[in-house]
This record gives C-alpha cells, structure tokens and sequence, in this order.
C-alpha cells in the first residue's frame, strides 16, 4: 500500500468523478456472489483511481446514522473495472473487524465508493482542513525516543482503531485517516500535537458517492433484471 503515485496522479475538481454507476457495480458484484446472479457489465469509463468500498447497515430507527459494516481499500491507482469489483468482495468479506456479510443482510445495506484524489505533501502538520482532507502520516516509533512515555489512555489519532496502521523496516509507523473519520471521531489539530516535530503528512481528498438497497434494486429492474 502506497501513498505516493506522483507520476499519472489525478487532480480533481468535479465531484461527479465519482457516480452511483461505480456503486451499483459495487453492489452488483457482492450481490452476485451472494445470489449467484447474473451480474450487469459496468457502463463508466476505466479510468485509474486509488479508491476505498464501505458497505453499511441502515439503522431501523429514523434518524440514526448507519453503522460501518465493512471499509477496505487500496491507495495504489487501480483501474475501476478491476478495483472496485475487487474491493467490493475484499471489505464485504475480509474486514477482519466484522464476520462476512450474507445474504439476509442485503436489503440492510448501503454501498459508497470513495475515489481518492488530489494527493499533495503539506506544509506543516497542520496544512489539512478537518473534513476535506484524508491525511496520511509517518513518524519514527516512539519506542525509540529516549524520554518516557505517557501511561495516558485517552483516545487520539494515535490510538484509534479507525486508521490502517503499518510498520516499515527502518521503524517508522504510518497511518492513514479518510476524510469522514476524522470529523467522526471528533477529533481536532490540537490532539496532532503529538511527536509533531517528526510527523511528516500528505493529504489528499474524497470523491465519494452512496447508494442504498433499494437503489440498487431499482438499477437492476432497469437494466432488465424482473426477478429480484
């Protein structure tokens, strides 16, 4: 997983660079390999992304946001034909936060891919704008500095589970925060204070898109499917 496609990187500008043509082929495709369906070619250009596929579960009470089911992706540039079927199945089936969906869960779910776009190291850590930008950070292992470290639990970008963290041969963590989570987990610049003198951070942006089971439904039926 990488986060610097320097060479052929997209800038984006339009939010219609992502469209619920790329989500119905999303859902088509776990659909079909929860079914055995027959599934319907995709009709938008093969173009090159890195992208994300979230599948989420409609809460039954009005009001209530739905809850995350399964988000898994790749920041290498992967042809949407090929990234997002493969994406689809993988975070449907391979989150290992959560048991693989199944059938009965189908007409609970809904499906948002997020083409990732806009790449660009900052300036500082601070030059990224909550709710704008996904952020991608790197900073040498704190086991390695000298001074003690806090026995403090509370929760930081550091210590939450909502990132994709890795570790590199020369002791460096990483991790990577999409544009939804940060706002979501209700952080703030304030708790990246944290080994900021030796954070390094490139940013990047979402082009997002979301369908539901019942829009989905309704592609299929005009596209010729009258037995869902």
């Amino acid at each position: 997983m990488s986060l610097l496609p320097v060479a052929g990187e997209t800038t984006v500008e339009d939010d219609s660079v992502c469209t619920k043509a790329h989500c119905f082929h999303a859902f088509d495709v776990l659909y079909c390999a929860l079914t055995d369906s027959t599934p319907i070619p995709p009709d938008f250009p093969d173009e090159k992304f890195p992208l994300f596929v979230t599948w989420n579960t409609k809460s039954s009470r009005p009001g209530r946001a739905p809850r995350l089911r399964g988000c898994i992706g790749n920041f290498e540039p992967l042809p949407l034909r090929d990234g997002i079927p493969e994406y689809a199945l993988i975070s449907a089936f391979k989150d290992s936060r959560f048991s693989k969906i199944e059938e009965k869960e189908l007409s609970f779910l809904e499906c948002c891919v997020s083409l990732l776009t806009n790449f660009e190291d900052a300036s500082s850590y601070l030059d990224w704008t909550i709710g704008t930008h996904g952020i991608y950070i790197s900073f040498p292992d704190p086991a390695l500095y000298p001074t003690s470290r806090s026995s403090s639990s509370a929760s930081s970008p550091f210590s939450s589970s909502s990132f994709l963290p890795r570790f590199t041969p020369r002791r460096t963590l990483t991790a990577t925060y999409l544009p939804d989570v940060i706002p979501a987990q209700g952080w703030d610049k304030i708790e990246a204070k944290t080994l900021r003198r030796s954070v390094k951070l490139r940013r990047y942006q979402s082009a997002k898109c979301t369908v539901d089971w019942d829009d989905f439904v309704q592609w299929r039926r005009d596209n010729g499917d009258d037995m869902i």
